[in-house]
């Protein structure tokens, strides 16, 4: 048993790749999963479709490496999260759609808790802004609008899961009901401090103790595969969910550390170690890994619009042909304009969570063009980075005295423009590894660590291989006049949307 098989069920599609004993992948199998809209605002996903997709690609991704299940040491699973599913324990049916971490359907329940002054407890016990983002109202909406579901789970005969508990109940059979830490510490019902349900979240958020899984570390015995799926049973060994995998893949396992992913949107997360701090500065307080029954905390927070903003250019103002188009079209930018485009398309995140902000630009002249917008775009990602960076070091002062080191991946990162950007605008090194499968390459490493393939968290930081380091270029002054452009830009879209 010299390899190992991730599981990456994300929003927009499931892969699985194999990996060698040394981490080196060497197959992978994909497909995409349909977004289901019921209505404005709502965001579901087959729960159906997603377990077939899982089959498909790890039967697939199998067959390309032309191994067979005995010889995989383990399965590590990594999923979107918040994404909300309850089912039959009886049958493994789940007695809904799955609803997608997007889905904005609970937002009057949030707004009533809210208006009880039930917010400031939750956040301290959970470290997250009572949000429809997360499980617990979806759980609680479920419950009250599927008939008979409310008494079914106080019965004991229905199971709540993230991606992950579903996908590992189904794959053995419905013999281990469990989570891992980090998807628990999504769902505004675990206290992060003990690690475990808080029976007075549960009372407020109407959901019964019964519905909910085991809580596991992110390396722990998660049962096995069916020997019909695959063909002989399979160790399930690891579960993160997708960004705390990303950031156990980036080796950011010291406190002080800090991974961020640009996607469509972005998420970095800051490790803060052991004891959670709270944020003031409207970040999430988060689990970003356990191991041995021990909790390591991250600081987080999360950029709607990154990539989507290229997108955008490409799709919507047809100024490049593809995406990758936009770093020679930036780079025809008079540097002399000071353009700004705020990409507020569905409101502005962290650090601001304001809904209703919208996408504006600023600074044009008659002089400006097609390339002083795409280099406005490129250099939105820079400024709302920094804007994170800015209130984690507030949050977590000992960061800002130390200095940071970010680690970047997805796929905005192959773009040497926006990376030099970030860089320079942070004043603060940005380093591109080598692997950018970071998610799933974390989800392999905790399935190997835990079957003693793969070796302690200390070591395999220690192999973490770095492509390209991006050094600040920028002068002070430069930065300073830049950085009070954007907050002046950021000033304007705000009080426009009030």
């Amino acid at each position: 048993m010299t390899h190992l098989i991730a599981i990456d069920q994300g929003t927009t599609s499931t892969r699985t790749i194999v990996f060698d004993a040394a981490l080196a992948p060497v197959a992978s199998a994909q497909q995409e999963i349909r977004q289901i809209y019921p209505a404005p605002g709502l965001v579901e996903h087959d729960p159906e479709e997603i377990w077939t997709t899982v089959l498909a690609t790890v039967r697939a991704a199998l067959a390309k490496a032309k191994l067979s299940a005995k010889d995989i040491a383990a399965i590590g699973i990594t999923n979107q999260r918040e994404t909300t599913l309850i089912w039959e324990r009886s049958t493994g049916k789940p007695i809904h759609n799955a609803i997608v971490w997007q889905d904005r359907r609970t937002a009057d329940i949030c707004a009533a808790l809210r208006r009880a002054g039930h917010e400031d407890a939750i956040s301290a016990k959970t470290g997250l802004l009572l949000d429809p983002y997360f499980s617990a109202t979806k759980i609680s909406w479920m419950l009250d609008r599927v008939p008979g579901a409310r008494t079914a789970a106080e019965a004991g005969n229905l199971a709540f899961g993230t991606i992950d508990s579903f996908l590992l109940w189904r794959l053995t059979g419905g013999r281990v009901h469990a989570t891992d830490a980090t998807n628990a510490s999504r769902t505004l019902l675990l206290d992060i401090a003990t690690g475990k349900w808080d029976p007075q979240l549960a009372q407020l958020f109407n959901v019964p103790l019964a519905l909910l899984p085991e809580v596991r570390d992110c390396a722990a015995d998660f049962g096995s595969t069916l020997p019909d799926l695959f063909g002989a049973p399979i160790a399930i060994r690891g579960i993160a969910g997708d960004q705390q995998a990303a950031t156990i893949g980036q080796g950011c396992f010291k406190p002080g550390m800090m991974k961020s992913t640009y996607g469509t949107g972005c998420f970095a997360l800051l490790n803060i170690g052991t004891t959670p701090v709270r944020s003031h500065n409207k970040l999430l307080t988060t689990i970003a890994y356990q191991l041995a029954g021990k909790r390591t905390y991250a600081l987080e927070g999360a950029i709607f619009i990154a990539g989507a903003a290229v997108q955008w250019l490409r799709d919507g103002l047809k100024l490049i042909p593809r995406a990758a188009d936009v770093n020679d079209l930036a780079r025809n930018a008079n540097p002399a304009e000071q353009v700004y485009v705020v990409p507020a398309f569905v409101g502005l995140g962290a650090p601001y969570w304001d809904a209703d902000a919208r996408g504006a630009i600023y600074g044009l002249t008659r002089n400006s063009g097609a390339a002083e917008i795409a280099c406005a775009v490129i250099e939105s990602v820079g400024y709302q980075t920094r804007d994170l960076l800015e209130a984690m070091h507030a949050d977590w002062p000992v960061a800002a005295s130390s200095g940071t080191v970010l680690r970047v991946d997805g796929g905005m990162t192959a773009s040497d423009l926006t990376m030099q950007f970030l860089a320079d605008i942070l004043a603060a090194p940005v380093d591109r590894p080598v692997v950018m499968e970071t998610t799933a390459f974390g989800a392999a490493y905790l399935a190997g660590h835990a079957a003693g393939v793969c070796p302690d968290p200390q070591t395999f930081a220690a192999s973490w291989r770095l492509d390209r380091r991006f050094e600040p270029r920028l002068d002070a002054a430069t930065r300073a006049r830049k950085w009070a452009g954007w907050r002046d830009a950021i000033r304007r879209t705000r009080t426009s949307s009030t």
